[in-house]
């Protein structure tokens, strides 16, 4: 079967229309004779009309003929229109993370090395809509939940959207919305304050948020995180479109009545408001649909102990990638809060300061680049902190390869390309692997059959008997893994 996976697992990813799986197999449907991307949106067809294919290729020497809907020769991996597929879905993501911006298009396709008649091609056989367009409702998207849940200034709101000016804004307003930002501003119980927004994102029923906020304050890098009052607290940093930095807070809490997330953020990060809710998504996993993940768990999870796998559970991902990798490599063989330990120290001696005014939050965790800088004395640097020699070099071996852009934690690159490399350094071997696949590039398919809380969770189980059980749990063990660590209490 294609990706290890049994056609029923299979069938379990096609029904969630999870993107982290397009390109990875196809779907015929006997009864249509079609083959379909497990992304289609057109009427799920019943499981016994199902058959499962390795590559596209593979479904068309079986008699299938493409989708007309979801287009499988644009899926990722597919050669030879991959890159052009790859190439509009990286821009759609940059247009989105920095609609703020006024960048011109021609200055978006040298970022992502075309020309910008090339991108408006691949854009619109992606898409079936220009970047413009795409780029037009996102400013709009996102003014709106700006005008209803901040108490932002029109006039800022304009400027934060990426609208050149209000006149601009409340143009597209009234043409797309029928309605002035005005009209809507007073609809809304906005609130905020000139130091702080509060926007809200929303997410699918049920979520467990207590689970996963012990999560982060169990690994929080002192001075960079912190959790208090039912709230998760960090700080951030970005460059804007003109290449300055700008840095800041963000915190986010739950509201179960509206079944959001609301976000705080500072205001000095609102010139990058997009790419942080961007983030903020990604960490929190607000892309879940859990019904799917927990009918395909449930039963195999619950009969080896009533109650084990729980509906509404999350994987945690990352604000910064990097950050999230070297935790992983910290963590090796020693506790959890001893990791966080070594991260704080690593953050108080290398990292960069910044006033949030919110308490117990000072630090800006080093980027790769700033690590890579320090050169091979960075390896002395870090055992004056406490980090064993062996994995001071395979942070700093981790620093170079991404700041060089050879190792890529974007969680659009490939999966399995970007284990292999990590499996490639020195000192990282298959759990740190696997830990950076979940939670750096959000893979929903990982597991970590040595750690230590996976072997407690599934004694008397051996590593190799706890891997050969996660077959039933695939296409989802990375959120099988979340359950059997939540079960630890």
């Amino acid at each position: 079967m294609p990706t290890g996976l049994t056609e029923d697992q299979l069938y379990s990813a096609f029904a969630s229309k999870d993107v982290r799986f397009d390109g990875h197999f196809f779907v015929g449907v006997r009864s249509t004779g079609i083959y379909c991307r497990p992304v289609c949106t057109a009427k799920m067809p019943k499981r016994e009309n199902c058959v499962f294919f390795a590559s596209a290729a593979e479904a068309e020497a079986a008699g299938f003929r493409p989708c007309l809907t979801c287009r499988p020769e644009l899926a990722p991996g597919l050669a030879p229109v991959d890159a052009n597929a790859s190439l509009a879905r990286r821009a759609a993501a940059l247009l989105q993370e920095d609609c703020a911006s006024r960048q011109s298009l021609e200055a978006l396709a040298g970022r992502l090395g075309c020309t910008s008649r090339h991108l408006r091609r691949v854009f619109g056989e992606e898409y079936r809509i220009t970047p413009v367009q795409y780029l037009q409702t996102c400013r709009l998207l996102l003014a709106k939940e700006l005008l209803t849940d901040t108490g932002l200034p029109v006039s800022q709101v304009a400027r934060t959207a990426g609208f050149g000016s209000t006149r601009r804004m409340n143009d597209l307003f009234r043409t797309q919305y029928h309605l002035t930002p005005s009209a809507l501003r007073k609809q809304a119980r906005a609130s905020g304050t000139p130091s702080r927004v509060m926007v809200n994102l929303g997410y699918r029923p049920p979520y467990r948020f207590a689970e996963l906020l012990g999560f982060l304050e169990l690994r929080a890098i002192p001075g960079v995180e912190t959790v208090r009052d039912g709230r998760y607290y960090r700080t951030a940093r970005h460059l804007t479109a003109q290449g300055s930095e700008v840095a800041g807070w963000i915190s986010v809490g739950h509201d179960p009545r509206r079944q959001t997330l609301s976000v705080e953020v500072s205001a000095s990060l609102l010139p990058v408001l997009p790419r942080v809710l961007a983030q903020v998504r990604r960490l929190f996993d607000l892309g879940c649909q859990p019904e799917p993940i927990y009918q395909a768990l449930a039963g195999s999870m619950n009969a080896l102990k009533p109650g084990l796998c729980v509906e509404g559970t999350r994987v945690p991902g990352c604000y910064d990638p990097f950050e999230t990798a070297v935790r992983a490599i910290l963590g090796q063989q020693i506790t959890v809060k001893a990791a966080s330990t070594l991260a704080g120290r690593m953050a108080n001696r290398l990292g960069t300061p910044v006033e949030t005014g919110v308490p117990n939050l000072t630090r800006l965790f080093p980027t790769a680049s700033e690590l890579a800088s320090h050169g091979e004395k960075l390896v002395d640097e870090l055992g004056q902190l406490g980090v064993v020699s062996a994995r001071g070099r395979s942070i700093v071996q981790l620093a170079h390869e991404v700041a060089a852009g050879s190792i890529s934690l974007d969680p659009f690159s490939d999966v399995s390309e970007q284990i292999e490399q990590l499996l490639s350094l020195k000192g990282i071997g298959p759990w740190t692997a696997q830990y950076i696949a979940m939670r750096s590039l959000s893979w929903p398919d990982s597991f970590m059959e040595t750690d230590v809380g996976i072997k407690h969770a599934l004694a008397p189980m051996t590593p190799k008997e706890a891997l050969a059980a996660s077959e039933a749990w695939r296409p989802w063990r990375s959120y099988a893994m979340l359950n059997l660590w939540n079960s630890l209490g």
